[in-house]
Order: C-alpha cells, then structure tokens, then sequence
C-alpha cells in the first residue's frame, strides 16, 4: 500500500503460571488510577490473549478511559517476522483484533496498526496473521518501508538525541504498545520499550550509540498511553526472531498498564528477571518514565 492509498482508506475509515512472581502491591498515592479507583496494573493469566484483554480493560475502567470519542490511535504490536503465531515472534493477531475492537467501540475516528518490519513487510504482515485481524477489525496498515514516511524529531535524551519517527505517531491523539514477550539477544528481552524500536528508521543509531540507553530514550519523543503485554506464548531463547517451536514456551498470561515501566517490570518477571535487572527499563524508571517499584503499586491479578 503506498502512502496516498494509505490516507484515503484512513480517511475513509473516520466517516464509517509465572504471575506469583509479582510482589504484593500498595496503593498507589497519586495518579488517575489512584483517584478513581483502578489498579496501576493488571497482570492475568489463563484464558486466551482475547479474553484476558477484555477481562483485564474492564478492570482498568474500560477502553473509554484511554480513547476518546473522534480521536485518532496507533497501536505498534511487534509485526515484523514473517513467521505464523504458534512461533510467538509476533503479537498475537487476536488479541491485536481485540485491541482495535476496543478502539473502535470506544469511539476512535481511525484506529492505525504500525511497525517497521524487519522481514519483508509484506510477506510478514500476512504470515503472521496481523494484517487480516487488524483490518477485520476495523483497523488500517500504515506503510513503514519507505524513509518518506519518517521525520526527523528532536528531544533531550541521553545518548539519542533525535529519530527518524513514523508520521503516524505525530499525529496520533493516542498511542498504544502491544509487544509480544520474548527474548532478544541484543537487549536481552523485549517489551513494551523494546518494541518502540519498530517505530523509527535509523535503528542502527541505537546499536551504535549504546542499545539500552537509546531504547529508554526514545520515551522523551513519544510514550504509549497504555501498554499491553502479550505473554500467551513467549520465546525463551534465540530470539527476536526465534523460528524453532523448541524454544517457545507457553505461559499464558497477559499484563496491562498505563505505566510503560512497571508494565515491563512484571513481564520480565514472568520470566525470571530480577526487579532492575533489565537495563533500559531501570534506566527509564531513572529519567522519570514510571515506576519500576511494583510494591508501590495497585496490582489486580486475576486467574480466569
């Protein structure tokens, strides 16, 4: 789909197991979950990504809470391998499904699914299964192959100091992060943070300039309004791309948080990290992002 196809339809669209690891939380003393009563978090486990999405929003308050009547969201589900679900290298396609549902039921005027594939975009997109479930939904595909797509955005990081952006999250009034949990062998694991990685062109800048620290950067450009973290089936080794069935491991859980740094902070332990032991989540939760300290948060955890 080039760019002017892309602004047509999107325009178009407008008018038409681990979870015990987690510490005992506190309320938190401050913050809108606080005020009405919602958890900062919510960490499920066994039902599939769909069902525990919908239990887990209901929890939150509802999608209303995040997307307002009219507005414009991007959700970046890591979509990049051209490989099919049961591999666990891409975000579930149902529970994406169930994400741009939720959008749409919210009132969103236009619901845009993104990621700069790694994989031929358009052979992946339709192996992986996203592509079909997030249109079936009422979603469009922004293209992200091409560097006209990008501009250049300017913020005080400490070592990444400006990106190349996708012009979706420019004008997204909401922005929402669907990772699949898994391992990654240069920054160790993916999560909410590390899938932002697929929202920029000059990725390379990010290894050259220290790959953890640009990675926690990136949040002083843009930070996801809510985070969502697919831990259904999860790569334990090789990864990101994986691609052996061997090495993916089903845990079956589900972790929902407006806060990017806690939401990542609970999936790494779903996997055996350490609280900190993640190098950009703590070097996020340093500048400010969120809190890396769950015993300071409300957490709602539910088994279906």
């Amino acid at each position: 789909m080039d760019r002017r196809e892309f602004l047509k339809k999107t325009a178009a669209l407008g008018f038409g197991a681990g979870l015990l690891l987690l510490p005992k939380g506190l309320r938190s003393q401050a913050g809108l979950a606080a005020q009405e009563n919602y958890p900062d978090l919510v960490a499920l486990k066994g039902g599939s990504p769909q069902a525990m999405f919908d239990r887990g929003m209901r929890i939150l308050g509802g999608m209303g809470r995040f997307v307002k009547n009219g507005q414009t969201v991007v959700i970046k589900p890591n979509m990049s391998w051209d490989l099919a679900p049961e591999y666990a290298s891409n975000t579930s396609p149902a529970l994406v499904a169930a994400v741009v549902k939720h959008c749409r039921d919210a009132g969103a005027r236009r619901v845009i699914v993104m990621d700069h594939s790694l994989d031929y975009w358009e052979s992946a997109v339709k192996t992986n299964g996203i592509l079909a479930a997030a249109t079936g939904a009422g979603a469009v595909y922004a293209p992200a192959e091409r560097e006209g797509y990008y501009h250049r955005v300017v913020f005080n990081g400490r070592r990444l100091k400006e990106a190349l952006v996708h012009e979706t999250l420019l004008e997204a009034d909401v922005f929402i992060s669907v990772p699949v949990l898994k391992h990654h062998g240069g920054a160790g694991l993916t999560g909410s943070m590390k899938n932002l990685m697929g929202c920029v062109w000059n990725r390379r800048v990010y290894h050259s300039s220290g790959l953890q620290t640009c990675i926690a950067d990136f949040l002083y450009a843009k930070k996801p309004d809510l985070n969502i973290v697919d831990a259904y089936r999860v790569i334990t080794k090789n990864g990101p791309r994986g691609g052996n069935l061997a090495d993916v491991a089903q845990i079956g859980s589900l972790i929902i948080s407006p806060d990017i740094v806690a939401a990542d902070t609970a999936a790494s332990m779903l996997v055996g990290r350490r609280q900190g032991e993640v190098e950009c989540v703590r070097l996020a939760a340093e500048s400010g992002f969120g809190q890396m300290d769950l015993s300071r948060l409300n957490i709602s955890r539910v088994t279906l």
